[in-house]
């Protein structure tokens, strides 16, 4: 193999040569502080919100899609903001609601080599671009107050599974998770009982972690009921 296969080979699957490792990692770390930065100070002022994410590839006639953008619309309606990543599908459906329901509309966009780009339901000042997930993922959890999951992939799956993790591990103060679409959730659901449960590896208590419902009504309920036992007031 030449030197010249070997790097494009390299670059196809972002391998870099421990040297390249090494000086790249002391650079980044001014990067990843800026994003912090910037996150922690814009952030800090829109008010309370509720994220909604999953996939970037649902389409507009999709009932997903219509149903994450009257969610968000009606969470507007008592008080709340939305924040979404920032691109298409179930983001831009959530970005959208947020928009028709004159409420705050918060996209925390990311670099990706496909699907991501950003929604035109943004408020213009409250776009953020990240290069990290990872920074991303603490903004999400810092600056909302609930997370809606509907239907999505790996990144769903993803932002889900952390944000129950710290819950679970009391690693951040517990918020509300909601789970919508239920035909879509239980067979994950079903899993979780019937293997991670039965062979002791979480407890049957931490189902109680989240939500499953199938309405923007029954969304409101879960996230309002929430608050109302706590007696917290949504913007901590």
């Amino acid at each position: 193999m030449t030197k010249n296969e070997e790097n494009k080979i390299r670059e196809k699957f972002k391998q870099k040569t421990w040297n390249e490792v090494k000086t790249n990692d002391s650079w980044a770390i001014f990067k990843i502080m800026a994003e912090f930065v910037e996150g922690f100070e814009r952030l800090s002022k829109i008010g309370p919100c509720v994220t909604i994410y999953g996939s970037a590839r649902t389409k507009p006639d999709h009932k997903y899609y219509k149903l994450a953008e009257n969610i968000a619309y009606k969470l507007t309606k008592h008080g709340y903001g939305i924040i979404t990543g920032g691109g298409p599908g179930i983001m831009e459906a959530g970005n959208k609601g947020a928009k028709r329901g004159g409420g705050t509309s918060v996209g925390l966009n990311i670099e990706l080599p496909h699907e991501q780009h950003e929604n035109p339901y943004i408020d213009d000042d409250k776009v953020l671009d990240f290069d990290y997930f990872f920074v991303r993922k603490v903004m999400f959890t810092k600056y909302s107050q609930g997370f809606v999951a509907m239907p999505g992939g790996f990144g769903t799956m993803d932002e889900l599974f952390e944000a129950i993790t710290l819950i679970q591990t009391k690693k951040i103060g517990k918020f509300p998770i909601v789970l919508v679409g239920v035909t879509f959730w239980t067979p994950l659901i079903d899993w979780l009982k019937n293997t991670l449960i039965e062979q002791g590896n979480i407890n049957k208590e931490d189902l109680n972690l989240f939500s499953i419902v199938d309405s923007e009504d029954e969304v409101l309920e879960v996230i309002d009921t929430f608050y109302n036992k706590y007696k917290f007031s949504p913007n901590f």
